[in-house]
């Protein structure tokens, strides 16, 4: 399993999730599936390390998706 945490930045905040793949999935792959889960839903819920949240489609400004092992990446 791989373990991925997506940051979305929003208009007036910044919400992280973790995500667990299996060991075979790109990054490129996790992104393409959240881009289609933000097309379908106007608001979506994400899980986070201090509740889960619910981020409407509009409010997002940026997304970025790295895996937990990634040095570049800084985690809480």
């Amino acid at each position: 399993m791989k373990e991925f945490i997506v940051c979305y930045t929003l208009e007036d905040d910044i919400k992280r999730e973790r995500i667990m793949k299996e060991a075979d999935i790109s990054k490129e792959q996790v992104i393409q599936e959240i881009i289609e889960k933000i097309e379908q839903r106007k608001c979506f819920l994400t899980k986070g390390d201090h509740g889960d949240y619910w981020i409407n489609r509009s409010s997002i400004r940026y997304i970025g998706v790295h895996e937990k092992d990634d040095p570049k990446i800084y985690s809480h």
